[in-house]
């Protein structure tokens, strides 16, 4: 049997472990290159229409949302759902359809809209604090006289 001391592997060990953190660091980080698959779904009510809500919770959801999709339906949405109020702000990098947002209190009163214009940076912000903010297709609001003060129902909302 032959003994190697531990001292006389830890160079080549240590070696390896140098090459192998190089080889990881010199690999990027994969961009998001598509869409997300679809999210879990919460029915929304704005007076008599349905909104079938793919629901965004996670910081990893919210950050990709509706990038790189090339469809939804009539009558499909994303809303995106926080723990806290805040100011939210919202951007349409890498997002191909145009969208309306909704920005939304707690108890699912519209508190502004706003539309937004494909794969471009500029920022569209809640009016004040809030929790929630539905993405809609471009016009959904509009076309049904939705605005500021509608009140939206569903389970995310507290009555």
């Amino acid at each position: 049997m032959i003994y190697i001391k531990p001292i006389a592997r830890q160079p080549i060990v240590a070696a390896l472990a140098a090459l192998l953190l190089l080889a990881l660091a010199a690999v990027p980080a994969r961009a998001q290159d598509g869409p997300q698959p679809r999210l879990d779904t919460v029915e929304l009510t704005a007076g008599m229409h349905v909104i079938h809500a793919e629901l965004a919770q996670t910081p990893q959801q919210q950050q990709i949302g509706m990038m790189f999709r090339r469809e939804m339906g009539a009558n499909d949405g994303m809303l995106f759902a926080d723990s806290q109020a805040s100011p939210r702000c919202f951007w349409m990098r890498n997002t191909l359809l145009p969208l309306s947002i909704a920005f939304i209190d707690d108890d699912g009163s519209i508190v502004n809209i706003a539309d937004m214009q494909p794969q471009s940076d500029a920022s569209h912000c809640s009016a004040k604090p809030v929790r929630y903010a539905l993405e809609m297709r471009q016009g959904w609001f509009a076309k049904r006289g939705i605005k500021a003060g509608f009140k939206l129902r569903g389970a995310p909302f507290r009555p």
